[in-house]
């Protein structure tokens, strides 16, 4: 079999040559697991925020309408992504970061409160005709592609650190510090970590990411070493302690999950949610799902996520060129963290994050981000070698 080729550059302005390539099976999997995975979410997140409805009234109702709003724009994100030619990405990487790393800056600037206003001690959204947008979702997709495109032309430069990795670390802490600044830590993490997946996909060296683990260790630690985050670390050290505290959460969602048992306790019979659970609809909607549908729920929803990674990273085998393989690890890997991560955290199994579960949470910014990304994803697939023909 000939080697895969490194790039497929365009034949011209932004045009895609006939390959010839062949359609698998890829996208229509990939497009019904996401349906699966969104009617699931809407019909647990009608559940999650019945005690929303009944303390804050027709406010709280209106999130799963805006919920399924955002769903269908989702959708059209998707099916435009799809047919986009994925290799116009690698052209387009440079002003998708830009564009995101601007909103970014918006969101911290002093002057910049009545469209970026703050919610619960943090400044994440920025307020548009009809909602609002979270750019930090944007910047996950942005980095990603980013990182994919440079990626290809920095290969020859991998073994020196100063040709190699630096211009990455460059531009990634360009992009993680407006969003540690919000504050949104995790999310930051979340992006510098998708950012160095596609790097080691791409070949980076080993050693060279061992220093910067050595590097960003004190920042690391200086950051998760005061207030909240340090409450956090020390109840997940120290399980069941400060059970009125930084501890409530997770024990209130254990108790969620363990009252589930094999076949839960019935949709929307779930007690936690009363008050009990805190952001039932968003950051912990995995205990819902645990409480109400119960051991067998849990089962169907991380089997739904197996197949959408288990494809993902199929499609990621069976691109036709490096950038596609690239590009489809790192969206991948975005889907298979936020639910490992959100999962884990439901089940103490981490500290607790502010990482939504992809589909389900209530959030209309992670909901399309998360769209656009399998969109992407089946425009890969689309131009996977026919059965029986050689890539090259």
């Amino acid at each position: 079999m000939a080697p895969r080729p490194l790039n497929v550059a365009p034949a011209g302005p932004l045009a895609l040559p006939d390959t010839g390539l062949g359609k698998g099976w890829e996208p229509a999997v990939l497009m019904g697991v996401t349906i699966l995975l969104f009617l699931f979410g809407l019909v647990t997140l009608s559940s999650a925020t019945t005690f929303l409805v009944h303390r804050a009234g027709a406010e709280a109702t209106n999130l799963v309408l805006r919920q399924a709003v955002g769903g269908a724009l989702g959708l059209a994100v998707l099916v435009a992504c799809s047919r986009f030619p994925y290799r116009w990405w690698q052209q387009l990487a440079w002003p998708v970061l830009g564009v995101t790393w601007i909103l970014l800056v918006i969101l911290i600037l002093p002057w910049t409160g009545e469209i970026a206003p703050t919610v619960n001690g943090a400044r994440r959204w920025l307020l548009v005709p009809g909602g609002r947008v979270q750019p930090s979702e944007l910047a996950k997709l942005a980095v990603i592609i980013w990182t994919a495109a440079l990626a290809l032309k920095k290969q020859p430069y991998f073994r020196s650190l100063r040709r190699g990795m630096l211009p990455f670390l460059i531009i990634w802490a360009a992009v993680l510090l407006p969003i540690a600044a919000q504050p949104d830590f995790s999310t930051a993490c979340l992006v510098g970590l998708l950012g160095a997946t596609v790097l080691f996909a791409a070949g980076g060296r080993i050693a060279h990411f061992l220093l910067l683990g050595c590097v960003s260790a004190p920042v690391f630690l200086a950051q998760v070493g005061e207030g909240f985050r340090l409450s956090r670390i020390h109840v997940f050290l120290n399980p069941g302690t400060d059970l009125s505290g930084a501890g409530f959460q997770v024990h209130q969602s254990l108790l969620a999950i363990g009252s589930g048992g094999l076949v839960g306790v019935g949709f929307g019979e779930g007690r936690q949610k009363f008050g009990f659970l805190p952001e039932p609809h968003n950051d912990f909607i995995f205990a819902m799902v645990g409480e109400e549908w119960g051991f067998l729920g849990v089962v169907f929803l991380v089997a739904l996520y197996l197949t959408l990674i288990l494809v993902g990273f199929r499609v990621a085998r069976r691109a036709p060129d490096f950038f596609g393989e690239l590009l489809a690890v790192g969206l991948t890997s975005l889907i298979a963290l936020h639910a490992i991560l959100h999962m884990a955290v439901g089940l103490g199994l981490v500290p607790a994050t502010g990482l939504a579960l992809p589909f389900i949470s209530y959030g209309r910014s992670n909901l399309v981000a998360t769209m656009a990304a399998v969109g992407i994803l089946m425009a890969i697939a689309r131009q996977q070698p026919a059965p029986g023909r050689r890539r090259g």
